[in-house]
């Protein structure tokens, strides 16, 4: 399975010059590709349910008061699952997502969900492990795959900001489907994760007029 490295990633922008023109114009104007992984795949995948439906500055607040609670350890399941729904209650998490946590820290302490093997499956395999936890669906387990594992393959059709992105690079007159956007992405492949990157990007860009 091919992982983000410094000879992948410029296998990735090879490739994706050659076969996208737009692509190519755009990783110009972007710069270089950096990409920063969380090694720490416990830690991913609480930021992710933290994050969802807050704003960013929310969300590292929330966070921030969450590893607190652990501290001086470091944030993993059995963490967690000393703390009760009050004290994550205390941290700013809504009922929800301390329900999501609670339900993450279970099954990573059970085994269910096998983060330590998760290197060795496929893209596929890790997406159905994941959507087994309550708050994470398809999408996160793909950013998941992309910002925690470092795959180079992943494209998530249902994110709103490559399709907007997709719609602005291609000069389209609507938002794409799901059809269209795999369309879009389908020469990128197998580095569609490299691409998706520079699309978000892509809202970094001053227009220059």
């Amino acid at each position: 399975m091919n992982r983000i490295t410094r000879e992948s990633v410029a296998a990735a922008l090879a490739h994706l010059r050659r076969v996208d023109p737009v692509m190519g114009r755009l990783i110009e104007q972007v710069g270089p590709f950096r990409l920063k992984v969380e090694r720490n795949r416990f830690r991913a995948l609480v930021r992710a349910i933290v994050a969802q439906q807050i704003s960013t500055k929310a969300a590292r607040s929330i966070q921030k008061r969450v590893e607190a609670l652990v501290a001086p350890e470091p944030l993993s399941a059995e963490g967690l699952i000393r703390l009760s729904p009050e004290e994550l209650r205390s941290a700013g998490l809504s009922p929800q997502k301390v329900k999501y946590i609670t339900d993450l820290a279970e099954k990573v302490h059970a085994g269910d969900v096998r983060l330590s093997r998760f290197a060795r499956l496929s893209d596929e395999e890790v997406i159905r492990e994941l959507v087994q936890v309550k708050g994470i669906g398809v999408w996160t387990a793909q950013m998941f795959l992309i910002f925690s594992l470092g795959r180079m393959n992943v494209f998530a059709p249902d994110d709103l900001g490559l399709r907007t992105a997709i719609r602005n690079l291609y000069g389209l007159d609507e938002l794409p489907n799901r059809a269209t956007s795999e369309a879009y992405a389908e020469p990128w492949r197998p580095y569609a994760s490299v691409a998706s990157w520079y699309c978000w990007r892509s809202f970094d860009i001053v227009p220059t007029e």
